[in-house]
């Protein structure tokens, strides 16, 4: 069965002489990348040449925006008021929007970073926020979440579009909902396990939970985790199953 599937990942979040991810050797095997916004990642050098690189590979374009917490790389909720975090997401979005155009690039889907992702698969306050910040600058921009969640609705009730997303590398709940970080089975790196949790995403739109369950999970985009030690792996084993 010859299998099409966007394969996306976390790309551009280094800083300074602080590397994170395996960008170089990563990017060859996507389809998509979410370009870090520099406030949990990513400074404007590493941004630009992220971009660069995507042009090279002709890759969809996303931005990634995050909460401003570089300390915590973005997966503390912060207290943020609904104009701060607004002007945030607007700030950090518009920016890449702004280096990407410089290269003659498109961006055309958000992908919320971390603890704002895990937020906005559940909250429909902070959703609001930051579906309202991704429309004020451009209604044609899809915005990327966690498959099966409430997103879908609230992305929808704007008009506008939503791109449901699973991950290839990490594990889940009984409710769709993804296993905490700080549980010690959370991630996957085993190749393939990883390529046999996408095929039956993609195959039979269903995957197994931590519990050893099959639970219904639909999605149009599959996340590698960059920072995964054995993304290149996960990724090549991935594209030799499709």
């Amino acid at each position: 069965m010859n299998d099409r599937v966007d394969l996306n990942c976390d790309m551009g979040e280094s800083y300074g002489n602080y590397i994170i991810g395996n960008d170089d050797e990563i990017m060859p095997y996507l389809t998509s990348c979410n370009v870090a916004c520099g406030f949990h990642g990513g400074d404007p050098l590493h941004i630009y040449n992220t971009l660069v690189n995507a042009k090279k590979y002709e890759l969809k374009i996303g931005a990634h925006p995050g909460y401003p917490d570089l300390n915590g790389f973005g997966r503390r909720a912060l207290e943020m008021s609904t104009e701060e975090l607004k002007a945030s997401v607007i700030y950090q979005i518009s920016a890449v929007i702004g280096m990407a155009k410089s290269l003659d690039l498109t961006v055309s889907y958000i992908k919320p970073h971390g603890a704002m992702y895990n937020l906005m698969a559940k909250n429909e306050g902070v959703s609001a926020i930051v579906i309202q910040a991704v429309k004020e600058v451009d209604p044609a921009l899809s915005i990327m979440g966690l498959a099966g969640s409430d997103l879908a609705d609230w992305v929808a009730a704007e008009n506008m579009h939503f791109i449901p997303e699973a991950f290839a590398d990490r594990r889940y709940s009984d409710d769709g909902t993804l296993i905490p970080r700080s549980h010690a089975d959370a991630i996957i790196y085993d190749p393939g396990e990883a390529s046999a949790q996408v095929l039956n995403i993609i195959r039979k739109s269903r995957v197994q939970t931590m519990n050893g369950d099959f639970i219904r999970l639909k999605a149009e985009s599959i996340c590698v985790h960059g920072d995964n030690k054995h993304a290149v792996s996960i990724l090549k084993a991935i594209k030799n199953v499709l």
